[in-house]
């Protein structure tokens, strides 16, 4: 409870909380990841529609695979992912050369916002009205326009409304039970948005840091008769999928879990340094699972939007060698058109979307990635 507070603190209040020191970021940016980032960032803006949205399978994962529930339609989620990823390569709203992709791409937001402050379209989910609030957040510290102050309110206003007993968020608004990864989603929207001045109830903070905490995976919680889970000595570090129940851990949780405590203010803490550690143990496998360059599962990108938030975050000695590591891998998977595969998963937008953002986070333009 002490520890839950005191990360209330540090996000409602807006103190400055350092991260480890680490040398500048410019010898990490190759010019081939540039030229990368170029070529995604020009087949993204040939995709867009004429009213602003990029189309992608809407729908949701089911257990290895992907059900569709619709199909080419303006996907909210994407279209927020491909907007960051303009804004994230050093694109304003209105200026510049993909300034007009990213003014649509909001206009479609903003147009999607419904009156009870909940952004969806096509069935779409949590996961998208997330990346859409933190959209409009990255937008609005950049504008200040009032017109998206006042749907990014309500769109916060939503996720505080919708939080469950648990502190946590699922799939459904108002749904009973949580998941880790929801629950990243709105803790790094309800973050940005605390950033740039829209109201976060210290609540709202305080029962999704709870979550989040209880969700890590520890000595003590492995042994206990009354955890109600079981963990192998390897997964000592990881995140579960729900802290209730013996839900699993993988790669992608952890590094939501780390993330997320990131996200509510805290950066020196055990649960982070094993959670790290659990990445680096991982991160190979984990690519070379789920990583095919035909493929492009989406566990896969998922899994490194936030593990590279959570080393970059993090810092040295573990930053550099991840990144390296992964942007290597990554730049072999990118198409002669400058497109990311997602072939399981909202399809190839998505994959470029997410495939750019990983490659620009050393850019430091977006302020949520940043230190």
């Amino acid at each position: 409870m002490i520890r839950s507070l005191l990360l209330v603190c540090l996000f409602c209040a807006g103190a400055p909380v350092s991260a480890p020191d680490i040398d500048d970021d410019k010898e990490i940016v190759t010019e081939e990841q540039r030229e990368a980032v170029e070529r995604g960032l020009a087949y993204l803006a040939k995709e867009q529609h004429a009213d602003g949205s990029w189309h992608a399978m809407v729908g949701y994962k089911l257990n290895e695979d992907y059900r569709y529930t619709a199909v080419d339609r303006g996907h909210i989620g994407v279209t927020a992912l491909a907007g960051m990823a303009f804004l994230a390569g050093g694109h304003l709203p209105g200026r510049g050369e993909y300034g007009p992709q990213i003014e649509k791409a909001l206009d479609f937001i903003l147009s999607r916002v419904r009156e009870d402050g909940y952004i969806t379209a096509s069935g779409s989910r949590m996961y998208s009205h997330a990346f859409a609030t933190l959209f409009l957040a990255e937008i609005y510290g950049m504008t200040h326009r009032e017109d998206v102050r006042r749907k990014l309110q309500e769109a916060v206003d939503f996720i505080v409304k919708s939080q469950n007993a648990q502190g946590g968020w699922r799939y459904e608004p108002y749904a009973q039970e949580s998941d880790m990864s929801i629950v990243v989603c709105q803790v790094l929207a309800l973050r940005a948005a605390r950033n740039i001045g829209i109201r976060v109830p210290r609540t709202t903070v305080d029962r999704a840091a709870r979550y989040v905490v209880d969700s890590a995976v520890t000595e003590r919680s492995a042994r206990s008769p009354h955890s109600g889970r079981f963990a192998f000595g390897d997964e000592i570090g990881s995140f579960h999928y729900q802290p209730e129940d013996s839900s699993r851990s993988s790669f992608p949780l952890t590094a939501a879990g780390v993330t997320a405590l990131h996200g509510v203010g805290i950066y020196s803490d055990q649960a982070i340094e094993r959670g790290i550690e659990f990445l680096v143990r991982e991160h190979s496998r984990f690519n070379r699972r789920w990583g095919q360059r035909e493929d492009g599962h989406y566990f896969f990108w998922y899994g490194h939007y936030y593990a590279v938030q959570a080393f970059y975050t993090r810092g040295d000695p573990y930053w550099r060698s991840y990144f390296s590591e992964l942007r290597d891998f990554i730049l072999d998977m990118q198409r002669e058109d400058g497109s990311f595969p997602n072939s399981r998963g909202p399809g190839d937008v998505f994959g470029t979307a997410v495939g750019c953002l990983i490659l620009e986070i050393p850019y430091r333009f977006l302020p949520i990635f940043q230190r």
